[in-house]
């Protein structure tokens, strides 16, 4: 089974514009962003076995990925 990350653009894509802009223009978001896209690599490549890391980390990078995500909808929602 094929693991793949989650893009942003993926996860929001009828806010595509919103997220470029965002990401252009304030640097608070371009680095939730950066932070968000690292978390999610390093996700996929865990299970997918390229990472070896226990079941322990691998839940809590999973929460601080949904953490960020949540954080970058609130921005994108009161762009």
């Amino acid at each position: 089974m094929q693991l793949t990350t989650h893009p942003l653009i993926e996860e929001f894509p009828e806010y595509k514009d919103q997220i470029h802009t965002l990401k252009m223009d304030n640097s608070h978001f371009r680095r939730l962003a950066h932070e968000y896209e690292g978390i999610d690599k390093s996700i996929v490549r865990a299970e997918q076995g390229l990472e070896i890391v226990n079941d322990d980390y691998l839940s809590e990078i999973k929460k601080e990925r949904l953490h960020l995500k949540d954080l970058i909808f609130k921005m994108i929602k009161n762009q």
